[in-house]
């Protein structure tokens, strides 16, 4: 039996009574984040400005040879806009270029990037440059 009285409250702590901080290690580097990879809408905008400025032209040039606005087509070279596949070839076109030029040239700069990366490291891939056969 309790050697409380029957009409004594008791207090019920809730939380558990705290305990002192561990004293704080030794700092520790930050560690540095993977480097994150490329977004198609990147590569794709990089190519397009490229291209265009090889050939010296401006971006309402383009634009309207493409029927696109000229801010949209600005966004894109940015890597703002993710861009329907009719909008890329149409801007492809006013530069001359199939859709799969345009593609081409993005895993190119792609394939540019990953070995920047990856130089003097092992890398997991496929030594194979992105050729793959299936049965």
């Amino acid at each position: 039996m309790s050697n409380q009285a029957p009409n004594q409250a008791r207090v019920i702590p809730l939380r558990p009574k705290s305990t002192p901080a561990p004293a704080p290690a030794a700092p520790v580097a930050p560690a540095r984040p993977a480097p994150r990879e490329p977004l198609f809408r990147d590569l794709v905008g990089d190519v397009l400005r490229r291209e265009r400025l090889a050939q010296e032209r401006t971006l309402k040039d383009v634009a309207d040879a493409a029927r696109i606005s000229m801010p949209y087509l600005s966004e894109l070279e940015r890597g703002r806009k993710e861009a329907s596949s009719e909008v890329l070839a149409a801007a492809a076109g006013a530069l001359g270029l199939g859709l799969g030029d345009l593609l081409s040239l993005a895993q190119n700069e792609l394939t540019r990037h990953t070995r920047s990366r990856t130089r003097g490291r092992t890398t997991t891939s496929a030594p194979y440059n992105g050729l793959c056969l299936a049965a």
